[in-house]
């Protein structure tokens, strides 16, 4: 075998690989297709594959690796069951802390939330993941793309829908 800090074989390697991809790839899946325990248990698959085959997959291509095997996984599994999305991460991330508001306020904000959630759920799967990936985990458009395997372009397409989407069905925010 060649340098053993690219070997992904090599226990280290592969601890360093994971350690610096398990949560991105986590987040994916997790955005992708609407269900954090799959999400983990997909992502630990894709790494236990990973290993099973360190001698097929240099070091180079292990995250691309990861992301395809993991993404056919999560399709596989829709095609059984389709999938409703949770927010409860979401919510929780969205409210704020304060407890001097008004009830009127914590009621508006309570069913702005709501509307916000079905909002966000009832987008098309690509919206969906697009939109969460920019807004919640703050990953640009270039990054978005490169997780996609598809254009710039094409994400701010997405993008752009979700919004329009978004705006017709909670207003201008």
């Amino acid at each position: 075998m060649s340098d053993p800090k690219n070997n992904t074989c090599d226990e280290q390697v592969f601890d360093s690989f994971f350690k610096s991809h398990a949560k991105l790839l986590r987040s994916y899946l997790y955005y992708k297709f609407g269900d954090l325990d799959q999400a983990e248990d997909m992502v630990q698959d894709s790494f236990i594959k990973l290993w099973n085959n360190c001698t097929k997959v240099p070091l180079e291509k292990a995250k691309s690796y990861v992301f395809t095997v993991a993404t056919n996984m999560g399709i596989s599994n829709t095609r059984h069951q389709k999938v409703k999305f949770k927010y409860h991460n979401f919510i929780t991330q969205c409210k704020s802390d304060s407890t001097n508001e008004s009830p009127e306020f914590i009621i508006l904000e309570k069913e702005f939330m709501e509307k916000l959630q079905n909002a966000i759920a009832d987008l098309p799967e690509r919206q969906r993941e697009v939109f969460l990936l920019s807004r919640i985990d703050k990953k640009t458009y270039k990054e978005i793309a490169a997780l996609s395997d598809v254009s710039v372009k094409a994400i701010e397409k997405l993008m752009h829908k979700a919004l329009i989407s978004l705006r017709a069905k909670i207003g201008n925010i």
